[in-house]
Formats: structure tokens, sequence, C-alpha cells
């Protein structure tokens, strides 16, 4: 039998192909009667455009890839929903690339960016979505940066949470520093004056960002973070939990935490309750992300949330208008929240 074809659906529709290729790509408004009608047809036919050939002919593939560091970290699943909301919506699938490894070795882990950036551009995929890894540093070296700017005249690259500096690509992004002046705000009113920070990486830029915000505005109450109580070295619950051990080890000890990500808050939480500290009554802690967990942990935590939902579906639209060649911001901006729960509580 005779593989049925647009044209053989617009001919017993009694239209255009052009209408056909409207109704299966929702490019344009069609006449309700006239929709159902080919809708009919594909159903009867059970019609499948062939997508090789849509992309041969639009010279677009309907894919898009995506690179992250580690689908583990629950931030990162939780940006992803949103963005698979939106792509889905705009007719998009996509590859997933992590580039996590049982190695700690960073240099291997961007060897692998740098693999699926190049075999993503062989695919001939319509854009690319990167997130953590090397958008995350500080200061990249320029190699990092140069490659992903060739890669950026090819094919659209957007940026997510992260920045190449001076590399003129498009960035999504949560006000990082904004949510160390909430995250600050909240504890000082809260009467707390002596606070520690933990967390993170010095290299990156997120770290940077989250401490010199949040110690930005201990100094404009007056306050200062006493070095000791500056611990970088990880974003996971294990070095949470060594965080914490250092600071009960100290003859002096804060009266809250403010730790750079929940995965940490829920380390320095655990590692507080063991020593019989009670949480919040005589610590309070702080995280930041509002991942899943941070609203099921016992107590539940107090955090910032990235909005992460969003922050997904925002880099699949801006995205999206990247690829059609819209007209877009170079930076989107979007503004993080306080979610207060039980991890903190006034000082007594």
């Amino acid at each position: 039998m005779k593989p049925i074809t647009v044209y053989d659906i617009a001919k017993e529709a009694n239209v255009s192909v052009a209408t056909v290729s409207r109704v299966l790509n929702n490019t344009a408004p069609v006449k309700k009667e006239t929709r159902e009608r080919i809708n009919e047809l594909i159903s009867k036919y059970q019609f499948q455009p062939n997508a090789l050939a849509r992309s041969l002919s639009k010279k677009e593939t309907g894919m898009i890839g995506i690179i992250l560091p580690d689908i583990t970290n629950p931030f990162f699943p939780e940006v992803l929903s949103g963005f698979d909301l939106e792509a889905r919506k705009q007719g998009y699938t996509y590859f997933l690339c992590d580039t996590v490894s049982a190695s700690v070795d960073t240099a291997e882990q961007y060897l692998r960016e740098s693999q699926y950036l190049n075999a993503l551009a062989e695919k001939q995929v319509d854009g690319i979505v990167m997130m953590g890894g090397r958008v995350d540093l500080a200061k990249p070296e320029d190699q990092l940066v140069e490659e992903v700017v060739e890669i950026g005249k090819r094919l659209p690259v957007l940026l997510v949470n992260g920045r190449l500096s001076k590399s003129g690509l498009n960035r999504v992004a949560v006000d990082e520093k904004h949510g160390a002046e909430l995250a600050a705000q909240h504890l000082i009113e809260l009467g707390h004056r002596e606070i520690a920070i933990v967390g993170g990486y010095q290299n990156m830029s997120n770290t940077m960002q989250r401490t010199s915000a949040f110690m930005k505005r201990m100094k404009q109450s007056g306050l200062e973070v006493r070095k000791e109580w500056v611990l970088h070295g990880g974003f996971s619950v294990a070095s949470g939990t060594a965080f914490m051990n250092q600071l009960l080890e100290l003859p002096h000890r804060p009266t809250a935490i403010f730790c750079l990500n929940d995965l940490v808050a829920i380390g320095v939480l655990k590692a507080a309750v063991k020593a019989g500290i009670h949480i919040p009554e005589d610590l309070s802690i702080i995280g930041y992300d509002d991942i899943p967990f941070a609203s099921n942990s016992i107590p539940e935590l107090t955090t910032i949330s990235l909005r992460t939902h969003e922050l997904g579906r925002t880099a699949g639209e801006v995205l999206h208008q990247m690829i059609t060649k819209s007209k877009v911001n170079k930076t989107t901006l979007l503004k993080p929240e306080l979610i207060v729960r039980e991890s903190t509580r006034a000082l007594n």
C-alpha cells in the first residue's frame, strides 16, 4: 500500500498543503471546521509526518541539546521539568548530556562538555542549553570560553544560571546576589548577629556572588562575619556535615548559618541534630535553591527559592525565540524568593 503523504491529506480535505502544514505544526490559525476535517483524515490514515523530510526542507531538526554537570543534583531535574514543558509545547525534543564522572577531576568534566558540544553540533540540533560546569566558573580559561563562542556562531547557545564573561552569549538566570541579600535580611531581622556562611567553591561565580552579597548586607547593618565561620569546599550533603563539624570544634559558635545550597543545609542540619543541637531553638539554618527536599526535611528548611521550574520554562521560551530568530534580550533575569519554613526563628 502506498504511504499517505501530506499532499494526499490536502487533496482529500480540499485544502492547500500549507493549510495541512499549519494544522500539523500549529503555526497559524485555521478555521475550526477545516482543522477538524484535516485531523479526521490524519486520524483515519494514521498519518505521521516525515521528520527527516521536514528537517531538510525547513533546515530544522526539532532537537535541542542540554549539557549539565550532574543529573542526580535535585536542582537540575527541577529546571528540566520547566524546560520540558515549554520545549514540548513548541514541538521540540532533546538530547540530555550529563558530564558527571566518578572522578572529581574537573578537567575531565570540561573535556566531556567539549565532546558533547561538538557531537550536538554535528547532529545539527536547533540549539544548545548549558548549565553548570564551565559556565559557573568565576574565571574560566580562554579556551573554554572560545570553544562555546565558536559553537554559538553556528547555532543558538543559551546559558542557564551561569555566564561566560565577554562571550556575548545569551543567558537566563536568577539574581544570585538578591537571593543572598534576602537570606541575610531575614536572619538579621530575626536578631541574629553571629552568622556563618558555608558551602560552594571559591572558584565558582555563584559562590562568590552569594557570599559577597551576604557579607555586604551584613556590613550595611554594622555586622561582620568571622573568617573562621566562612567555609567553602563543596555543595553536597556530606560537605555540609563536614562544615558543621568544623564549626562545632570552635570555641565560639554562630547562632545562624547561611548555606549556599540546600544539600549543604541538609548536611548541616543532620550534623547539628546528631550533636544534640535543637533547630531552630539553638541554631537557625537557611538554605539556597528550594529543592524538593527542603520542604520534606525535619524541621522543614527555610531557603531561597530560585524558582527552578520558572527558570527552566523561561529558558525554553528564550531558546525558541533564538531559534526562530525573534528579538530576545541578551540577559533575562528572574528574581528569587525567600521561603520561610521551620529552620529559622527569632533569637531569644
